[in-house]
């Protein structure tokens, strides 16, 4: 009667040995360590990286605990923190300007602990320390910015097809065009739909002038908003490594909204003052018909920059045209061989002068330069096969389409595409953050022993089991948060301690029925059975109700309500699991193999 079968004892024992080896990672704490990350596209991570690493410590004279290598940098965990400080300055005097060497924390967890990817949680900014932004994109001048670059664009295709017009004017989000006469004006709609899909045209007379409204469609509105705060958010990304900062949190927040994270950071006025830097785009000639010196200086009138490839290329120092020049640019497929392409959308003024670049110099290549605090990377250098008219430039080669993705990011990622302002800012202090986490430590653990000692006192037996049965919940919990990864902040942690009040009350509602059915009469084994199932469905109810309500909170809230909503909903899922089936193989162990079943300890 109360006996589970083999293979749902197997299934608990086999949920729990998980949760205790991934639930290790996060007593074995953490090291100091030092972060190698290329800054350029075309560096790669590598077994030479890390040779290269491994070599300058060596002759520096510096022995790291553990030297690793992943997908994104190279990893050195030392022993003490002037180990890694010292560290830091030797790499960076070794690998230069290139590379951000950037101080870390890593866990101390024995290799086969992280070969079966058991890692601790991450802590958040409140817990770990340091900056926290959030800042606000000015949507509204993203999309001025756009009508003023349609304004230009509107007047350079109307010359080109010959139209008569009067003017072209902006007021507040509509564009107005003024043309001489009814005829004229047919005409310049009709040109001007086939060349702005994204504008919503409509005439408009007023007294003697032939107006054409221009608006921008809804879905037009939502892309360009959308753009401007990923090109924002990829801008921050380049920006952010400046910092040296290991691992940054740069995540959209609602429509308009950017939250920084830089944990580690405490100088706050230099972290502004990089988030806030400009950055430019320069299209130039490559001079492929001069070659660098033995010396390795560039020829007169040229500069040497290096391809993504590494390779080092001669470019020319005249500007064709800048950054401020192209309005958009996007993935996409090459019409004639289907292969992954970026397409660039120009101005007037950049069209017409890319137009006169590309007509006088076919068969040369094109460098696009991005350049960041006075130093210059080649994006892309593709071969001017023809004449490139229209302001809609093409660039295809060997990628793919995430690298097309990418490329198209980066050439928009030149400067913020919309204002931004910082309308949060808080500060964290490594000794603030360390206080934090022991303060939730002890909450948790004295609400822990609380609990266990008032049901170990009130129920008997059956409180103990309750309690070991909470610890197993602790434990599941613990492991799923870092299986998941979750970062783990200070709400969280309250989280953490709402969720043990919580869980012992299915363990109450049990141990009250078994009591009532004893009180009725029933025997022992049958009151056990009856008293799990009975009570069931109303643990299911009341975990469901909560559960709906954490839901709603991850969905609505933002920032630490979000961390505390995923801690809750876990716990309830945990509590569920450990509160029912690891309390009822508990019960059966004790109870379940006695034939003769006279009396339980239940209080």
């Amino acid at each position: 009667m109360n006996r589970y079968p083999l293979w749902k004892n197997l299934l608990i024992l086999v949920v729990l040995v998980t949760g205790f080896i991934y639930t290790l990672p996060n007593f074995y704490g953490e090291s100091p360590a030092v972060q190698i990350m290329p800054l350029r596209s075309h560096l790669k991570v590598d077994t030479q990286l890390l040779a290269t690493v491994e070599q300058t410590l060596r002759d520096a004279q510096l022995a790291p605990e553990i030297l690793s290598l992943d997908a994104g940098s190279v990893k050195v965990r030392f022993s003490d923190t002037d180990s890694q400080l010292k560290a830091k300055d030797v790499l960076h005097a070794k690998l230069g300007e290139d590379y951000v060497v950037a101080l870390n924390l890593l866990s101390r967890s024995p290799t086969w602990l992280t070969e079966m990817n058991a890692l601790p949680m991450y802590l958040g900014l409140d817990l770990r320390g340091g900056v926290h932004f959030l800042m606000q994109v000015d949507m509204k001048a993203a999309l001025d910015k756009a009508l003023e670059s349609s304004s230009s664009d509107i007047r350079s295709t109307l010359r080109e097809a010959r139209i008569p017009y009067s003017g072209v004017s902006l007021d507040g989000d509509v564009l107005f065009v003024k043309f001489r006469d009814a005829e004229s004006r047919s005409k310049g709609e009709e040109e001007l739909k086939l060349r702005f899909g994204g504008l919503q045209f409509d005439d408009k007379d007023a007294g003697r002038d032939y107006l054409l409204r221009a608006t921008l469609k809804q879905q037009e509105k939502l892309r360009l908003q959308d753009s401007a705060l990923q090109q924002n958010l990829v801008t921050l990304r380049n920006r952010v490594n400046e910092l040296g900062v290991a691992e940054p949190v740069i995540q959209q927040q609602g429509v308009d909204r950017v939250v920084v994270q830089l944990p580690g950071v405490q100088d706050t006025a230099r972290a502004k003052d990089i988030l806030g830097r400009t950055a430019t785009l320069e299209v130039r000639l490559v001079d492929d018909d001069r070659q660098i010196s033995a010396s390795g200086a560039a020829p007169f009138g040229t500069e040497i920059f290096q391809e993504r490839d590494g390779t080092a290329l001669v470019v020319k120092k005249s500007v064709i045209l800048t950054g401020e020049r192209i309005n958009d640019a996007q993935p996409g497929f090459d019409s004639r061989n289907n292969e992954p392409a970026v397409h660039i959308n120009l101005d007037a003024v950049g069209a017409r002068k890319f137009k006169e670049a590309t007509r006088e110099n076919v068969g040369k290549r094109m460098a696009i330069i991005l350049f960041e605090k006075g130093r210059g990377e080649v994006v892309t250098a593709p071969v001017i096969r023809e004449e490139i008219g229209g302001g809609r430039v093409q660039i295809s080669g060997q990628m793919d389409t995430t690298e097309a993705q990418n490329i198209a990011l980066l050439l928009r990622a030149g400067a913020l595409a919309a204002p931004m302002e910082i309308i949060e800012e808080r500060t964290v202090g490594p000794s603030l953050g360390a206080d934090n986490i022991q303060r939730g430590f002890d909450s948790t653990k004295i609400g822990f022993i609380m609990v266990a000692v008032f049901m170990i006192a009130y129920y008997l037996i059956f409180g103990t089991i309750s309690v070991l049965a909470l610890g197993a919940n602790l434990l599941l919990l613990i492991a799923l948060l870092s299986m998941l990864q979750a970062t783990l902040t200070l709400p969280g942690m309250a989280g953490i301690a709402l969720t043990l009040g919580m869980a012992i009350d299915a363990n109450v509602l049990i141990n009250e029925r078994i009591r009532e059915e004893l009180r009725n009469g029933v025997p022992p084994q049958m009151a056990i059975s009856t008293g799990y199932e009975n009570a069931f469905a109303t643990i299911i109810d009341s975990n469901i109700t909560t559960l709906i309500a954490g839901v709603a909170l991850f969905m609505f809230g933002s920032g630490p309500v979000k961390g505390f909503a995923v801690v809750l909903c876990l716990g309830i899922l945990t509590s569920m699991f450990s509160g029912v089936m690891v309390s009822r193989a508990l019960v059966n162990l004790f109870y379940g193999r006695r034939a003769r079943l006279n009396k339980v300890a239940i209080g």
